[in-house]
């Protein structure tokens, strides 16, 4: 039987310290860096290096290894959402590569060994790490694309070796260890590879060695532009053993990508309570608030926010709960809401806030931009119907509720 929310064991002091010197830094810090970043397109590492000065750079690794335990596999992933939200709400480009670094440490924390979490956990927690995961090899090319996308990855002796490329690696000149999702059966994101259950590889990939190298001309999106995420290049990578994370197809056969979808989730409802911020700031210096349209607008933004956090907290007890159906069902229902309802709120935003606000350096018009990539991150058009499938009474794939457009 779960124990209903007003019964939950609050967090112990630490936690709910690093919680709040998280959102500290956000808006005290990151929010000010986020300009720049976003103009000069650089992975923002002191925003890194002033996580790992408040200890939150472990935050979903077992407590055993001397992380925090804000995860769903230790009962309390609003902890980690928490502190994702507040910093989506200063800087979605950020958060996108927060967002990457924690959901590849709860690959580590879930499938690899003791002696590999003890290793590389330790990095993390004392050194300040950072991690990514990238799967990005789409095989379709666009009108124009002169290269093809993909790598190759054969067995050799005590290891792998790696030859192609990746795209779309976020923090690839900014993070330390990357997991490589690749297969055997040859080029493909993890999805588009042939019987990936017997073939998808998860590969660590420590990014100091001179094998791999980083395009970043490939680089010059809209908006998330301060993700870095870069064309990565590989030639004869050379991954030992030791360094394999968990057995051949786990990725896909455990399940592990849905329960990264309500973290998505999770950065666009931040993003929209940033634009929120600006709305409210923007009435309150302009002495509108009895404008009836403006009103309606407030009320909008703000019934849009509220039953994002209601999505969000339904998610958070089925999977602290470790209700692992009823969470898939709702973490796609709350992935597609946060990206229908933060667009929309958005909108509301720069419609009380005029053109002015599309205008640089605003920070609503930096808001829009990200926004506009990030929603592209996954296919919403494909969760909608995966719900709809999961309505009919249709099989779904579970490993995947969110394919890539």
């Amino acid at each position: 039987m779960t124990k209903p929310l007003s019964n939950r064991v609050h967090l112990p002091p630490t936690g709910a310290d690093i919680i709040h010197s998280v959102a500290s830094l956000a808006e005290e810090v990151f929010l000010p860096r986020a300009r720049q970043c976003d103009i000069d397109a650089r992975f923002a590492v002191e925003n890194f290096d002033d996580l790992f000065k408040v200890g939150a750079l472990a935050g979903p690794v077992d407590t055993r290894f001397g992380g925090l335990g804000f995860s769903p596999a230790y009962g309390n992933v609003q902890a980690l959402w928490q502190m994702t939200r507040a910093i989506a709400k200063a800087d979605l480009s950020f958060a996108r590569c927060w967002e990457g670094h924690n959901n590849a440490l709860m690959l580590v924390d879930k499938l690899a060994n003791d002696a590999q979490k003890q290793r590389w956990f330790n990095g993390v927690i004392n050194k300040g790490h950072r991690w990514a995961a990238w799967s990005g090899e789409p095989q379709t090319k666009q009108p124009g694309q002169k290269y093809n996308i993909g790598t190759q990855v054969q067995r050799n002796n005590g290891g792998y070796l790696i030859n192609g490329n990746k795209v779309f690696c976020t923090s690839a000149p900014g993070a330390s260890w990357a997991i490589l999702l690749v297969s055997l059966a040859g080029p493909g994101g993890a999805r588009e590879v042939t019987d990936g259950e017997n073939n998808l590889l998860m590969l660590a990939c420590d990014l100091s060695d001179p094998s791999v190298s980083f395009e970043g001309d490939w680089w010059d999106p809209i908006g998330m532009r301060s993700t870095v995420s870069y064309k990565v290049n590989f030639a004869d990578t050379f991954i030992p053993e030791r360094d394999c994370i968990g057995q051949v197809g786990e990725f896909l056969t455990r399940d592990m990508q849905s329960r990264f979808t309500p973290h998505y989730a999770v950065s666009f409802l931040g993003a929209l309570e940033g634009a929120y911020e600006c709305a409210l700031a923007t009435i309150a210096a302009q002495h509108r608030e009895n404008d009836p349209y403006v009103q309606h607008h407030i009320a909008q933004i703000k019934l849009n926010i509220d039953t994002l956090d209601l999505w969000q907290n339904q998610v958070a007890f089925k999977l602290d709960n470790q209700q692992h159906d009823e969470a898939r069902e709702a973490a796609s229902k709350f992935r597609y809401l946060a990206e229908k309802l933060s667009e929309d709120g958005v909108r509301q935003c720069i419609k009380i806030c005029g053109a002015r606000s599309l205008n640089k350096p605003s920070r609503l018009e930096r808001i829009y931009r990200d926004l506009t990539m990030y929603v592209q991150h996954d296919n919403a058009d494909n969760i909608l119907a995966t719900i709809g499938r999961r309505a009919l009474g249709l099989s779904v794939d579970n490993a995947f509720s969110s394919l890539k457009a």
